[in-house]
């Protein structure tokens, strides 16, 4: 094998092909010593090439190598004597299998490598969801189809979710949220320990060692942290060679359905600006990706959010500096993704500290262009089973002596802690799981729902799962079976907030009659019509949706929440002539909870509601 080299063009970072040549780019001073070791794929031989130091521009080092095929061989750079893995690398090799012990063997080794981007998009196009008709889930890869069929091989992999997208498209979802699903280490590797030979043979260093090692025998299942940020994991794929082939057969089935992906990226904070940028265009253009959450404490946004090319990318952050957005363009790719809706929800819920004025207030957020996420469960703390089913965190299992996650979570377990055979206390936690999913979808924002919450997924108490890589950390499709009930009223309520899209109007609410119709907007009834003063232990009250602000169906909503512990009674506005007040949903009801060919109410003037209920009525 001849090889040549030259000097690179220095046009992006990383590895790529340039006709018979692979470019080599690379972070190196001009005075570093510097060179590239390739690793042949068939006799793991390897080839050591120096690179001079005039092939250098700024602090960056570029060669062009003749003689070489992209796939043939795993690489790694060499700086002053030491090996440097390449950050912009497109695959990994040595992690394809998932929480392998091999690779705590003190000879085993990490390379990167060229990934084949060859695939067929066809005509695949991007969904672009309207923010009005976003419906989120959020799953990690492993923990979401590890217990989805038991012994089948695909089991945590890319094609394991690919078997429910017909599922996930039935329940209504229109946009799945990834964890990490780039490359990352799960396993903690302790440090290798140079062990002198004096010592190699005594007793307590050799114990010592074991310990560290099983103090460090945890699984990092949920991916955060530093990772390799253009390679797609290995280990999530079915086969684990074309892993950037089976991820990309999963965005384009997405697509095909409608529905679109969008990615979570953790940054450290020391983490490079420019290689966080590029990291977001190249999944843009290289895997279709329509959206990304970002987490981390010192990010260029302002950066991201004036970058041309993702201009059209769902961008999900805690906070923007909206006076960035350039001139003449729209903010409504950008979405404020925190906890401040998750709080007043469960406090309302829980009755603890409650303010329901707080939550009103976040029941009708949203931002004029840009948009906000709303989720009362995530993957940090309880499922939105635990929620209601747990006081405390039962953490015991992490190793960290239960000090690890969130302790104040705003829950109620209503009288046992943890499952319970008695019927009153199953049938408080149901109606208190129902009305917090009409909370969250009867909210303006975009609804959130982690895995398994529409089935009622428990994670035993535990509220930081990161490394439970077992039945407690995987959904339990076992409770889909059982809970089809809540399933279908999860069905019936995204079903809803699509038929009423003022439910989730894209624009704020002015709380005035700006079209003359008659009504405002959006108004707030109590025990008499009209109301616009809230006392602060005032826990029901009644909201009205005029639908002559509607683009699409024009019948009126008027959305009831009683969480007293009695029952309670709420003002009806008078409607216009010929109209009349319809019950169509009451989460006190066990069963059809939704009724859409319900009699008119015979009260029009009053509805009664049960303690602890959310009621819906149509007016038409």
């Amino acid at each position: 094998m001849e090889i040549k080299i030259s000097e690179g063009d220095f046009a992006h970072m990383g590895v790529y092909q340039e006709k018979e040549s692979i470019v080599f780019t690379f972070e190196a001073e001009k005075n570093d010593t510097c060179s590239i070791v390739l690793i042949s794929e068939k006799d793991c031989k390897n080839i050591k090439i120096d690179i001079p130091d005039e092939y250098s521009l700024g602090s960056i080092r570029s060669v062009r190598i003749k003689g070489i095929k992209p796939y043939d061989f795993s690489y790694y750079f060499m700086v002053n004597g030491r090996k440097r893995m390449d950050p912009y690398a497109t695959a990994i090799k040595g992690r394809e299998i998932w929480n392998d012990a091999e690779r705590k063997k003190s000879d085993y080794e990490i390379y990167c490598k060229i990934a084949n981007q060859k695939f067929s998009w066809k005509d695949d196009h991007a969904p672009e969801i309207l923010k009005s008709d976003m419906i989120i889930y959020k799953l990690n890869i492993r923990s979401f189809s590890m217990d989805l069929v038991s012994g089948r091989k695909e089991c945590g992999t890319f094609k394991a979710v690919m078997r429910k997208i017909k599922y996930l498209k039935e329940l209504g979802i229109t946009s799945l949220l990834f964890m990490p699903v780039y490359e990352f280490e799960e396993m903690n590797i302790p440090p290798k320990v140079e062990i002198p030979e004096y010592a190699k043979n005594k007793t307590k260093i050799a114990q010592k060692t074991d310990e560290m090692v099983q103090k460090t025998d945890k699984v990092n299942m949920w991916g955060y942290g530093d990772g390799s940020y253009f390679a797609v994991k290995a280990s999530y794929a079915y086969d684990p060679k074309n892993a950037a082939s089976e991820f990309k057969s999963l965005v384009k089935k997405l697509h095909e359905n409608n529905m679109e992906c969008i990615m979570e990226m953790h940054f450290l904070d020391t983490a490079n600006h420019n290689l966080i940028i590029e990291a977001l265009r190249f999944w843009v253009k290289e895997y279709h990706v329509d959206g990304f959450k970002l987490i981390g404490d010192n990010l260029p946004v302002t950066a991201i959010v004036q970058d041309l090319l993702l201009s059209r990318t769902k961008i999900l952050y805690e906070n923007f500096d909206l006076s960035s957005v350039p001139d003449g363009r729209t903010c409504e790719n950008l979405y404020i993704d925190k906890e401040e809706y998750m709080y007043p929800a469960r406090k309302v819920l829980n009755h603890m500290n409650a303010d329901m004025k707080e939550l009103l207030d976040q029941q009708r957020k949203q931002g004029d262009g840009y948009g906000f996420i709303n989720y009362i469960a995530g993957n940090n703390g309880f499922t939105l089973c635990d929620l209601f089913m747990y006081n405390d965190k039962h953490n015991e299992n992490n190793g960290e002596d239960n000090k690890d996650g969130a302790v104040w979570n705003f829950s109620n377990n209503y009288g046992v802690e943890g499952p319970s055979n008695k019927k009153y206390i199953k049938s408080i936690r149901r109606l208190k799981w129902k009305n917090a999913m009409m909370l969250l979808f009867l909210a303006q924002g975009v609804p959130a729902v982690m895995a398994g919450d529409e089935f009622e997924n428990s994670q035993s108490g535990n509220n930081n799962a990161y490394c439970q890589d077992n039945e407690t950390g995987w959904v339990n499709w076992k409770n889909e079976r059982k809970n089809r009930k809540n399933i279908q009223f999860l069905k019936d309520l995204i079903s809803f907030r699509k038929k009423y899209p003022i439910i989730s109007n894209p624009k704020p609410f002015k709380f005035c009659d700006y079209k003359t119709t008659g009504y405002p907007d959006l108004s707030y009834h109590g025990s008499s019509a009209w109301i616009s003063q809230f006392d602060l232990d005032r826990m029901c009250v009644g909201t009205m949706y005029c639908g002559e602000y509607s683009s699409d169906n024009k019948e009126y909503v008027y959305i009831a929440y009683n969480f007293y512990s009695y029952r309670e009674m709420l003002a009806l506005p008078k409607l216009q002539k010929g109209k009349k007040w319809y019950k169509i949903a009451d989460s006190s009801r066990n069963e059809n909870i939704f009724s859409y060919d319900a009699a008119p109410s015979k009260d029009q003037q009053f509805v009664q509601m049960e303690p602890q209920a959310v009621c819906i009525l149509i007016g038409k």
